[in-house]
């Protein structure tokens, strides 16, 4: 019996077999931790860069295309003016006045020239044109978007918005008990504190999570932990795996925000260029070369329709139509199928 008494290690190697169990969950869940933070900071940067070069393409395209934009808008009204002088003021049969009609309509139709509106003076109805044509506000334009699309990206299931939120704040406000600025007296360490405080700011106003919890990563980087202890190493795992689901949820968020953003016809432009550049071309000088062209184009609509009114042509070459509406019609040149002003 005594024997059996003094002969009693097994409690102490279950608990070094336990212990060594969560050392290794802890080090898997750090690890998750570190590469959730890691992915957010990349996406996060990448969805910016992504933000600002679509700024600076619409703004390029904007600034070279504008005046091009602009003749465009005034040809096409020069055109509507023509016709309308040509069925108000010449004595047409009613079979002539049914050709002209339908050549007026098939060119509107083809959207080689903008659909006719009424009811709205000349010139409200060329700036209309002109944002129809072109979006002048892309800033404006590209946050009414990026509002719609953001309200897709709200439609996670509550408990999870709640869940996160509460984890923001948690840890926001457990940051800023440990670097508030009037809580030191240092001064050296006040400004370092304001500085930090700035950035804790910043996050939680962005609700970034990710870079609240590096922040109070690196704090705690120099706090003891007890590796023996089983009960601090089981409370530190779930705390980190309660981080880690939230860190997952703003993983996915932020990639299909990324997602959203990339299909936007700002987006859209931005590969087109990238992709454009990678076989040596510049995207943006095509883009001005294709508008010059069309503004080529309505030019020679606009002298047709010109032509007939002062009676340079006769009633049977205009109604066989411009030449870009012929060409057309056969399919003899395939470059005009993709030309569509408006």
């Amino acid at each position: 019996m005594p024997k059996k008494s003094r002969y009693c290690p097994q409690p102490s190697n279950t608990t070094s077999l336990a212990l060594s169990s969560v050392h290794i969950r802890l080090e898997a869940l750090d690890k998750e931790h570190r590469w959730l933070l890691k992915q957010i900071k990349r996406k996060r940067t990448e969805l910016t860069n992504l933000v600002e070069q679509m700024r600076s393409v619409a703004t390029d395209v904007y600034q070279r295309c504008y005046l091009h934009f602009q003749k465009i808008v005034d040809i096409d009204r020069e055109i509507h003016t023509l016709f309308d002088e040509i069925l108000t003021t010449r004595k047409l049969s009613k079979q002539s006045k049914k050709d002209i009609e339908e050549i007026y309509y098939e060119l509107q139709i083809s959207r080689l020239i903008s659909f006719k509106t009424t009811n709205q003076p000349q010139e409200e109805n060329s700036e209309l044109e002109l944002d129809e044509f072109f979006e002048t506000n892309q800033e404006d334009d590209f946050s009414e978007n990026h509002r719609q699309e953001k309200q897709i990206l709200e439609n996670y299931p509550s408990n999870k918005r709640s869940d996160t939120a509460r984890k923001i704040r948690q840890t926001f406000l457990s940051l800023a008990e440990i670097f508030h600025p009037d809580k030191v007296k240092d001064g050296e360490t006040k400004m370092l504190h304001t500085e930090i405080m700035k950035e804790v700011n910043k996050a939680y106003q962005e609700g970034d999570l990710a870079r609240l919890l590096e922040i109070e990563q690196q704090y705690q980087a120099g706090k003891y932990i007890d590796i023996n202890n089983a009960d601090d190493l089981n409370c530190q795992c779930m705390q980190i795996e309660q981080q880690n689901k939230i860190l997952k949820d703003q993983y996915d968020k932020l990639k299909q925000e990324l997602r959203l953003v990339k299909n936007t016809p700002e987006g859209v432009m931005v590969s087109d260029c990238r992709k454009a550049a990678r076989s040596g071309v510049n995207a943006i000088d095509s883009m001005v070369e294709q508008v010059e062209c069309e503004v080529q184009i309505i030019a020679a609509i606009r002298d047709f329709v010109r032509d007939f009114r002062e009676q340079k042509i006769t009633m049977k070459q205009f109604v066989s139509g411009p030449m870009v509406m012929r060409e057309r019609k056969q399919g003899s040149l395939d470059d005009w199928d993709g030309v569509i002003l408006f």
